[in-house]
């Protein structure tokens, strides 16, 4: 999945949301159940003061006789957190009532500490208890037979923070783990989906590579209604290219028919001429004769190069020429040896890659001494999305050339050595070829000793 991919994008997407909601959710539902929890448990001391001060106020003050264990087992376990208290305001020397859990300690007054109290008269305060721990408490005044003007009570119920925050960290916990395994889901649907999503493309990527590589003449099946109007297009303009192709060939070969016959006239007649004027005509024609057929030439290299879907395989190509090489030069004794694996396609036309072979291996039994050595590789494009690519490598065992010759010889008709038969077109015309293709081609020092030749061309 690259960067710059609508995979990456949408993938990205997604998880940057699933990033931003699910904690904002997590935050949400974890304060609210925390609310949630803080309110039952202050509803519920609430219910236990009130419970008390109802159970506890007779006419004649607190009543001894009420049962210790006040709604709340825990009242009875010392230490437990859990504590009421009932102590007279009025009459500092009065007695005082405490919960077993209690034991000898005494609570903080609220109402001593200045805390003011809510709209139900009530007052809430957070404090230590006997053995430091943190608890909260709530106070309400009562008085006897709940009569206004008689002596007052203060009751005082309190209750464990650890109690609440506990049950709080505990779903902290459980709602994490829960909202990450959501996430790691979330994530791993979305990856589905987008690759499910858009398998179409790929199929539609695969489709032209096979058109590409002469596997098919258009694309085949039947895409999702989004993507069929794109596959549309594409086999129409398939079907364009192969026209426009079509009709340059016709062209170049009306126009190849038209030079022809004129040019001919031109220099027969002015052969006839004996005079300096014929001579000079003849030769210009002669020129231009040359000049029309290279650029035909070009001009057909380049319709088969824009042709959509032509692919060859190399091996069969690279057979018949070395056979017919090692024929012409078998009173030398030139060994040939060709390293191609059988699978490698050159993208282009047969008759293309036979004039290059055909021209460096020439060229290379001319000089070579003894042995003349072809590879032939594949490697991946550089290029981003660039296919693969066909390294075809000659080199022979001859004198080889130097930087400045290896300069001079790729200029159309340039030959070093007049005594070797040739034109001296050969590696201009490969040249040629290469740049038709959109190729590279390479002069160096051969590891045989003499020059090595290294083609860079598309590949299937």
């Amino acid at each position: 999945m690259r960067l710059n991919s609508l995979a990456f994008r949408l993938f990205a997407t997604s998880v940057v949301w699933t990033l931003l909601v699910l904690p904002l959710a997590g935050i949400i539902i974890y304060r609210l159940y925390r609310d949630d929890v803080r309110a039952n448990f202050d509803d519920r001391l609430e219910k236990l003061v009130n419970a008390i001060a109802v159970d506890s106020m007779g006419s004649s003050g607190p009543l001894p006789e009420t049962p210790q264990n006040r709604f709340e087992p825990l009242f009875e376990e010392t230490h437990s957190g859990w504590y009421w208290q009932i102590k007279p305001l009025d009459d500092p020397a009065g007695a005082r009532l405490v919960s077993a859990s209690l034991a000898t300690a005494t609570l903080d007054s609220p109402l001593e500490q200045k805390a003011r109290p809510d709209v139900n008269g009530a007052r809430w305060m957070n404090s230590k208890g006997p053995v430091g721990e943190a608890i909260r408490m709530v106070e309400v005044i009562d008085t006897m037979d709940h009569e206004a003007g008689r002596p007052r009570f203060s009751i005082i119920v309190a209750g464990p923070i650890d109690w609440y925050e506990g049950r709080v960290a505990n779903f902290l916990t459980r709602l994490s783990i829960a909202l990450t395994l959501t996430g790691l889901g979330l994530v791993a649907v979305t990856a589905f989906q987008v690759r499910f999503g858009l398998l179409p493309l790929r199929i539609i990527e695969q489709g032209l590579a096979n058109v590409r590589s002469g596997k098919a003449s258009k694309l085949e099946g039947e895409p999702p209604a989004e993507i069929e109007p794109l596959q549309v297009e594409l086999n129409a303009l398939i079907l364009s290219n192969q026209d426009i192709i079509d009709r340059a060939r016709t062209q170049v070969g009306n126009l190849a028919h038209a030079l022809k016959t004129p040019l001919a006239v031109i220099t027969n007649e002015a052969r006839e001429d004996k005079t300096s004027l014929g001579a000079k005509v003849a030769e210009q024609a002669e020129l231009m004769r040359d000049q029309v057929q290279h650029y035909l030439d070009r001009a057909r290299v380049a319709a088969r190069v824009g042709v959509i879907g032509r692919s060859t395989v190399i091996a069969p190509v690279i057979e018949p020429v070395v056979r017919a090489l090692e024929r012409i030069h078998q009173d030398r004794g030139i060994a040939i040896t060709v390293q191609c694996p059988s699978s490698i396609r050159f993208q282009g036309e047969r008759q293309d890659l036979e004039e290059m072979l055909g021209n460096l291996l020439d060229n290379a039994c001319k000089w070579a001494r003894k042995k003349v050595l072809l590879t032939v590789s594949a490697a991946p494009d550089p290029k981003p999305a660039g296919g693969r690519r066909v390294i075809i490598v000659v080199g022979d065992d001859g004198p080889g050339l130097s930087p400045e010759e290896r300069a001079r010889i790729g200029k159309r008709g340039q030959r070093l050595d007049e005594t070797k038969p040739g034109s001296g077109l050969g590696l201009s015309i490969v040249t040629d070829l290469v740049q038709s293709y959109r190729g590279t081609i390479e002069l160096a020092e051969s590891g045989l000793g003499g020059l090595l030749v290294r083609l860079d061309l598309p590949a299937v």
